[in-house]
Formats: structure tokens, C-alpha cells, sequence
């Protein structure tokens, strides 16, 4: 993967990476950058309104302590990132799902999410675009989640490698009307391919009562961390100015490893799912076996290392879903293999 890399190291080598001034949401030049980078994508977002963390996983952790009690409930997306119930349960919440259906494009089940609501729901996550069905909320969707009365939690990693473009998505949950709150994530390790840098955020949006009450608690919990590190807060404006580059590799790479793999399914009892965004594709493949089976086949016969649906907690079988970050040759070596393994079997 590319990357611009005089940049990046010149970006960490300042003297002042070696200064400590312990700020709970972030130095200020590192908060008004993801200020800037949120509203360049044209979510308004001031710099007093973000709070920094060493990842998203952080972030969930930070959420989840402002927001529930010990036996308190989150609606969680299924098919989605199977992180969300593990990260749920060490803060003692309940991840509860709802459903992501499909009928040739993924949509949100909002009558599944109402479903899902008790007394002790405290709030809803989204992700978009979702991983792995790489679907994008759309404002329509956005405005039913909203409607519910709950806080959003919007997980939008991956929201800078869209693979079509569609004028009815959202931008950012921060576009919501109505939600008394918001907390959209984001974070290094996608959008500029730099997990080892360990800087994520939290953009608060929403009623300006329940915002500003938000900060405050936030506070406490994030100053009892103070866990991103300087020198990585510092850099994070350059980083940010130079990520373009990986970004749109990456964009580019996983753009022709879909339409390789499309191809390759295209007349075999292969599918490709529908995908809007992010980096994996969804494979759906005869029920002549289950997924897991198919998985180790492909594992132990071609050499292809492939996830099982399950793992995303899809609802049926048999869908695989395999990464488009691979590099071209390989990932057309593992999409050829599939095939050929899958129109054997038929």
C-alpha cells in the first residue's frame, strides 16, 4: 500500500511530541483537524465537539459507560462486526439485535429495531457503511432510527470508500433531524490505513441540552484514560492532509477486486451480494453444504482463506465473505479458486 511517507515521519518528529499537557478530550489543534475533515465531507462538526480515544473500540468502551448501567441494552445491526457483543459485555450492557434484511439491496428492518426496544434500551448503533454487507444508511433510514428517541451510536469507519455513489445515503448520523443524541465514530486505522497509530474520534451531535450534558460526563470518563498519545496528536493534522494517498489505493484496489470477483461468479452458481461501500464482499453459494464446510474446503483444499457468514451472524446459510483489500493477484487466484471449487460441487 502507498503511503506518503516523508509525511508521516516528518509529522513525528517535532519537538513537541515530547511534551505532556494532559487534555481529556485532546490537544486542541488535533480536535479542530477532525473538525475540518468531518466538514469537508459536509457534516458541520466543531472542534469543541470532538473527543479523541486510541481507537473505536475505545470509543464504544467511553459510550457505553456514559450511557448505560450494568443490564442495560444497545441495538446492534446483524448481519454486522461480531466486536460489538464482546465490547458490549465488558461493560456489562446487552448487545440486542435488529435485523439488516436483504431483497437484492440491504436495507435497515426498522420495524425489527422498534421490536427491539425495552425498558432498558439505551441506545441504538449503526454502522455505515456495515461491516461486511458494506450498506450505507440512507436519510430515510437515518430519520427511522432517529424517530425511535434513542442515542445513535454511528460507526463510520469506512465511510470514505463508497465502491457507487447514491444521493439518498447519509453522510454521517450527525445529519440526523431530531435524535437527542448523536456520537459519530471515526478513526486512523481506516481512513488513512494507519491502525498502529492508535487515534480514533468521537463527534458529538444532537439536542444541544443532551450535547452539552454529554461532554460534560464524557469528560470525567475520558480524563480517567487519557489515553492517545502526543506525539500521534501532534501529527494528526498532516496525517490527516496526507492520507489521500492509501485512500484512494485502497478505493481503487477494492473497486477492481469486486468487479473481479462479480466476473468471476457471473454464469456459476456463485453470487455476489449487493455492496454500496467498504472493504469485503458478501458471496452467497449453493446450500449443498453448509458455510462452514465450505469454508474449510476452501481452506484446506485451494488455499483460500474466506469468513463464514455466521461469524457476522447472518440468518442463513451459505454466504461467505471474503476482503478486497487483498492484493490483486492473490485475490484473483482466491476468487478463481472459489468458482472453480463451487461449479465442481454443483
Amino acid at each position: 500500500m502507498p503511503y506518503d511517507t516523508d509525511a508521516i515521519l516528518a509529522s513525528l518528529s517535532p519537538p513537541t511530541s515530547l511534551v505532556y499537557r494532559p487534555a481529556p478530550f485532546g490537544i486542541p489543534s488535533a480536535r479542530e483537524a477532525v473538525a475540518e475533515e468531518l466538514s469537508a465531507q459536509g457534516c458541520e462538526v466543531e472542534g469543541s465537539r470532538v473527543i479523541l480515544t486510541a481507537s473505536t473500540s475505545e470509543a464504544y468502551a467511553f459510550l457505553f459507560k456514559l450511557l448505560c448501567d450494568p443490564g442495560d441494552e444497545v441495538l446492534v445491526p446483524v448481519p454486522s462486526y461480531p466486536l460489538f457483543e464482546h465490547l458490549a459485555r465488558l461493560e456489562g450492557v446487552r448487545a440486542v439485535p435488529y435485523r439488516l434484511a436483504y431483497d437484492g439491496i440491504w436495507h435497515l428492518d426498522v420495524d425489527s429495531a422498534r421490536r427491539a426496544i425495552t425498558a432498558r434500551t439505551r441506545a441504538v448503533v449503526a454502522v455505515s457503511p456495515n461491516n461486511p454487507t458494506g450498506s450505507y444508511l440512507k436519510r430515510t433510514e437515518l430519520d427511522a432510527l432517529a424517530a425511535l428517541g434513542l442515542p445513535i451510536v454511528s460507526d463510520e469507519v469506512f465511510a470514505r470508500y463508497p465502491l457507487t455513489e447514491d444521493a439518498t445515503r447519509a453522510r454521517s448520523a450527525l445529519e440526523a433531524h431530531h435524535a437527542p443524541l448523536i456520537f459519530a465514530l471515526g478513526g486512523l486505522s481506516k481512513l488513512a490505513a494507519l491502525p498502529q497509530m492508535k487515534l480514533a474520534w468521537i463527534a458529538v451531535g444532537g439536542e444541544e441540552a443532551c450535547a452539552h450534558a454529554a461532554m460534560e460526563r464524557l469528560e470525567v470518563i475520558a480524563d480517567a484514560f487519557l489515553s492517545v498519545g502526543a506525539p500521534v496528536q501532534h501529527a494528526l493534522p498532516a496525517l490527516l492532509a496526507s492520507s489521500r494517498l492509501a485512500r484512494e489505493a485502497i478505493r481503487e484496489r477494492t473497486l477492481r477486486n469486486l468487479a473481479f470477483v462479480r466476473g468471476a461468479a457471473s454464469g456459476s452458481p456463485l453470487s455476489v451480494l449487493d455492496v454500496e461501500g467498504g472493504w469485503y464482499a458478501t458471496l452467497r453459494l449453493p446450500r449443498t453444504k453448509g458455510e462452514m464446510d465450505w469454508a474449510l474446503t476452501l481452506l484446506d483444499e485451494d488455499d483460500v482463506h474466506v469468513h463464514p457468514g455466521h461469524f457476522f451472524d447472518f440468518e442463513e446459510e451459505a454466504y461467505l465473505v471474503v476482503s478486497l483489500l487483498a492484493p490483486e493477484d492473490v485475490f484473483q487466484q482466491g476468487a478463481t479458486r472459489i468458482r472453480k471449487r463451487v461449479t465442481a460441487a454443483a
